[in-house]
């Protein structure tokens, strides 16, 4: 079970859960891609959080996805900060 999250920024507006899932899924298995929301208007906020099953994939994501395009913006991929 992984226990680290990735953090991914600068996401398209247009930028699914799905889509997400789908974008990552090269790396390795992904348990979760979250699309991170507005409450009020329910449009993206422009980042999500991605859970891949093996640690070990994380890494690689980072090094192989950051800097890349996602439904043609540049996405930023890193380790999430843990919660406070």
């Amino acid at each position: 079970m992984a226990s680290q999250n990735l953090f991914v920024g600068s996401l398209a507006f247009a930028t699914t859960d799905d889509g997400l899932k789908a974008h990552f899924e090269q790396v390795g298995p992904v348990v979760s891609a979250r699309v991170i929301t507005d409450r009020e208007t329910g449009r993206s906020r422009g980042f999500g959080f991605v859970e891949f099953e093996s640690d070990d994939d994380n890494q690689k994501a980072v090094d192989q996805l950051n800097g890349k395009e996602l439904d043609g913006r540049t996405i930023n991929v890193s380790i999430a900060r843990p919660k406070n």
